[in-house]
């Protein structure tokens, strides 16, 4: 056990100390752990003496996610978690992916709500995380009218930044959710930081600034403010290599295309880093892993890189299978895909190949009329044997 004390499994078992039992009741009060969601596999044993019963729960405890409250502008994130406390006291700002608890956490945030003159239906939802890998357990309002009324920005070079009024109509006057938001941040905020160099920026988290009565009528639209601090511009320094052999370090170097002393443009970095994983796809080694870790260097603002590469074994093609096309379709398939069995399989081409499929027909099938809305691919890889198999299946 991992987090919960005795008392509190005890407590989630339904069970009380004194209180009269039978064998049914002990089975029943292991389901409830379990429908709880918190514990993953739940065990018990009993002994007993005279007229009572010792009993033991061995439980395994289930992996939980962090909460976010994508829709709930008019409350900080501790009074909402507060209320979720006074009937989950054991609440750390996690939850499980299903299971009992997580309906009481939106139970009582339903209360909550209701308890300042806001009637709400809860809803959960497990999602990817926008800001980290993993992912997150969102709780939020269903069906809310309220809209985003502004983004103001901190940073006065983000107000006159033309790329950035442009996007604003993105958020603007939509539906407010933080989970929107936060995304807005990531893909239209941070690279304009990054091709400038500013590699550390602090972006959000975001505001909202409301002011009056929060127990009147809730305002229709909502002004959002994002803190941001830019940081220093980043220049350049270079890129250390380990583990490629395949590979030289000259054309690593060469597909990132930067040299000493230029601004260190995060997305042309990021750029770099699918370049040279092409480089390996070129030459069949498919499973090729880059891990690119910063050096900052905060005095004399430079940034440099160690990139360690686990190339993997490089695959040779060995076969197509075509599914849900005609057969003339099929044989025109197989006429222009240009790599023999025993061949390296190019990764890059294959993926041209794919494009030449989904948005450009005609350079594959010439006047043959086909019909599919989508092409599902997968390469199926034989590390034993070093091959590799090209499924595509048509729908």
């Amino acid at each position: 056990m991992k987090t919960f004390t005795e008392a509190q499994v005890a407590s989630l078992s339904g069970l009380s100390v004194g209180s009269q039992v039978s064998k049914k009741d002990l089975q029943d009060a292991s389901d409830l752990l379990v429908r709880s969601g918190l514990f993953a596999k739940v065990t018990y044993k009993y002994d007993t003496h005279n007229d009572a019963v010792t009993l033991t729960f061995h439980v395994e405890e289930s992996p939980r996610l962090r909460v976010v409250y994508d829709n709930l502008p008019w409350y900080s994130d501790s009074e909402l978690n507060d209320a979720i406390r006074k009937d989950l006291p054991f609440f750390d700002g996690t939850l499980p992916e299903g299971g009992t608890v997580v309906e009481l956490a939106g139970n009582s945030l339903a209360a909550f709500l209701a308890a300042h003159g806001s009637q709400a239906e809860i809803q959960h939802f497990v999602l990817a995380d926008p800001l980290s890998d993993g992912s997150v357990q969102q709780l939020q309002v269903a069906g809310l009218s309220q809209k985003v009324a502004s983004m103001e920005f901190s940073d006065p070079t983000l107000k006159s930044n033309r790329a950035v009024q442009q996007h604003l109509s993105e958020i603007v006057g939509k539906p407010y959710s933080r989970l929107a938001i936060d995304l807005f941040l990531l893909e239209s905020i941070r690279p304009i930081y990054l091709q400038t160099g500013n590699l550390r920026a602090k972006i959000g988290p975001s505001e909202v600034r409301l002011s009056g009565n929060p127990n009147q009528k809730l305002p229709a639209e909502i002004p959002v403010y994002v803190p941001c601090e830019p940081g220093p511009v980043y220049q350049w320094k270079g890129a250390e290599w380990s583990g490629n052999s395949a590979v030289s370090t000259e054309t690593l170097n060469a597909a990132l295309g930067m040299k000493a002393g230029d601004v260190a443009n995060g997305m042309n970095i990021e750029g770099g880093w699918d370049r040279a994983r092409n480089a390996y796809g070129h030459l069949g080694y498919l499973e090729a892993a880059l891990n690119p870790v910063a050096v900052y260097d905060d005095r004399a603002h430079t940034v440099s890189y160690k990139i360690s590469i686990v190339e993997g074994r490089q695959y040779r093609y060995n076969a197509m299978t075509v599914t849900g096309m005609s057969l003339a379709g099929e044989r025109m398939i197989r006429d222009a895909w240009s790599i023999k069995p025993g061949d390296v399989l190019d990764k890059v081409y294959f993926e041209r190949f794919l494009t030449q499929l989904e948005s450009h027909r005609e350079a594959i099938f010439r006047d043959l009329p086909v019909h599919y809305d989508a092409v599902g691919h997968w390469l199926q890889t034989e590390p034993a044997k070093g091959t590799v198999d090209v499924l595509l299946d048509f729908k």
